[in-house]
């Protein structure tokens, strides 16, 4: 593999250049690629569209990556919209209308499409079929406009917020978990080869285990440790380097980043450890609830540093250990 030729050496081009072009490629997820390959496979030899599939989970695990090499796999076109880019019918129906036999159209952040947005899919989903009201008052009317074969391919990081009506028109739904580390150690290695970056296996295994479990960010990781490597160091990427720019981004062993310690520390000091009210802890924070919810909770929870209950947010006897705070007397017993 070559690395990205210096035209091209921009933040988002290296994304893309990572991207895995093939099924052989993508590291991890086995369960959901045996699952797509008998759905697609078996479309495939009908000569029919794909069903349309629901991708969710965390940021940064591969759902765009996925819905990429489905596209690849089936032959076809592949359109990207997004929830908050159609605001109006009128967005959608151009979508749409523009779309050929057997295209796929992948809209990011399903959770963010509107009701109205989600009444007009119904039936392009279910029927194929585009209902729009044409005219205003009496003389209003309702022109129903065939739509070709086509596989809507939707991604979100709140599965929760998608009606119901709206889920179960999907043929499949997928959820992708965190990540083995032996899995981010593959993904490491194949990017710094193709990044052609010189890193040590210790290196790689420092990163893999700061990377959130997730691919995303164990990309940003070996990223910024090739700039420290190459400003700071001879250019390999060792043991040292790693740890050193780690510790210049704030980032610890377990991969706790300042906004996640802050957090625990608030729960733990403020709220004598839990039981705190996501509400109440937010307002702590002086931060969105939806931040805390979807992008810190799932991580520290998977760590067993946070756990959530009927009474609220609770830090484990973990945090308090990696905090290096002192256990009460009370929460031993």
């Amino acid at each position: 593999m070559t690395a990205p030729s210096p035209s091209n050496n921009d933040e988002r081009a290296i994304d893309v250049l990572l991207r895995p072009g093939n099924w052989q490629e993508y590291v991890g997820q086995d369960k959901v690629k045996r699952q797509l390959h008998v759905m697609l496979t078996a479309a495939k030899q009908r000569g029919d569209a794909c069903d349309h599939l629901l991708f969710y989970g965390q940021a940064g695990l591969g759902k765009t990556t996925l819905a990429h090499l489905v596209a690849k796999e089936l032959n076809c076109n592949f359109k990207v919209t997004s929830g908050p880019a159609l605001e109006r019918v009128g967005d959608l129906a151009a979508v749409l209308t523009n779309l050929e036999a057997g295209d796929i159209l992948f809209i990011d952040e399903a959770h963010r499409l509107n009701r109205m947005i989600e009444e007009v899919l119904y039936p392009a989903m279910e029927a194929r079929k585009l209902n729009l009201m044409v005219g205003k008052g009496p003389g209003a009317r309702n022109v129903a406009l065939d739509l070709p074969a086509f596989t809507l391919i939707a991604a979100t990081t709140r599965a929760s917020l998608l009606s119901g009506p709206l889920r179960s028109r999907f043929g499949a739904s997928f959820k992708l978990d965190y990540y083995e580390i032996s899995d981010i150690e593959q993904i490491i290695k194949r990017s710094a080869e193709i990044l052609s970056v010189k890193i040590e296996p210790i290196a790689i295994a420092a990163i893999a285990k700061a990377s959130r479990f997730t691919p995303r960010v164990a990309n940003r990781l070996l990223k910024r440790v090739r700039d420290y490597a190459q400003v700071h160091g001879k250019g390999v990427v060792d043991e040292a380097v790693a740890q050193k720019t780690l510790e210049l981004l704030e980032i610890d062993e377990l991969g706790l980043e300042p906004y996640d310690r802050r957090l625990l520390q608030t729960i733990i000091e403020k709220f004598h450890g839990g039981p705190v009210g996501l509400s109440t802890l937010a307002a702590a924070l002086n931060d969105d609830k939806g931040n805390i919810e979807e992008v810190h909770e799932p991580f520290l929870m998977s760590l067993g540093l946070l756990q959530r209950t009927p009474s609220g947010r609770t830090a484990s006897n973990l945090a308090y250990e990696h905090l290096k705070i002192n256990v009460p007397d009370a929460r031993l017993l």
